[in-house]
């Protein structure tokens, strides 16, 4: 499950050590972890980090097939956390040390930065090749954080980047060697701790309107 550990200025969010696909559980623990990191008191940042081979790879699909008769809440939690990373007040960082698949890849553009390992590992959308279309409020994200080509090419193909591309693409707007990902995450959020508070937080949520309107609709179908 996630843990949250604390650098000085920045807060450190590890995902886990598995495929840190979204159960339901999962899902409330990173909230709770937010909620903490949102509590707190003067200057600070946050980097969202994994341990292994997976940094996410989305949506629990093994749950959802179990539960269909809930996925409507259940898709509707799963934008509302995307919203949250896209809104939160304080600077944030993925740290991207593995694969980071579909809704995964979804929460890594929710953030403001992304660092990703250089040499190993993939940033997928492959929602076209699994037939699980994008839902409006996933698509109105994803456009919102990309190239529109870029875009286009992400959501229509599939396509698999590593690192090299996906900072060719501006996918991710740095890389790092395998053991230096979360300290360059780090480094880059250090420096930000200190415009933490409300002001971003709603200059944010302006600034993404449109796509946080679509993320926030509720009982949105999957398929």
């Amino acid at each position: 499950m996630p843990t949250l550990d604390r650098q000085d200025d920045v807060f450190i969010l590890d995902l886990g050590d598995s495929e840190n696909r979204f159960h339901p559980d999962w899902l409330a623990s990173v909230d709770a972890l937010l909620d903490e990191v949102e509590k707190a008191e003067g200057p600070r940042a946050l980097v969202t980090a994994a341990t292994g081979k997976f940094w996410s790879n989305g949506l629990d699909l093994e749950w959802l097939f179990a539960h269909a008769d809930r996925a409507g809440a259940y898709v509707t939690g799963v934008q509302a956390l995307l919203a949250r990373f896209l809104t939160l007040p304080v600077a944030t960082v993925a740290a991207l040390q593995g694969h980071t698949f579909a809704a995964g890849a979804m929460l890594s553009l929710a953030h403001d930065f992304r660092v990703m390992r250089a040499d190993r590992g993939y940033w997928c959308l492959p929602e076209a090749d699994i037939n699980i279309p994008f839902t409006p409020g996933m698509s109105a994200l994803i456009q919102a954080r990309l190239h529109p080509q870029t875009a286009h090419e992400a959501m229509t193909t599939a396509r698999r980047y590593g690192g090299l591309d996906a900072l060719a693409e501006r996918i991710v707007d740095r890389t790092a060697g395998e053991d230096e990902v979360r300290e360059a995450a780090v480094a880059l959020a250090r420096p930000l701790a200190g415009k933490a508070g409300p002001t971003l937080g709603t200059i944010k949520t302006r600034l993404y309107g449109p796509a946080l309107e679509a993320l926030r609709q509720e009982d949105v179908p999957l398929g």
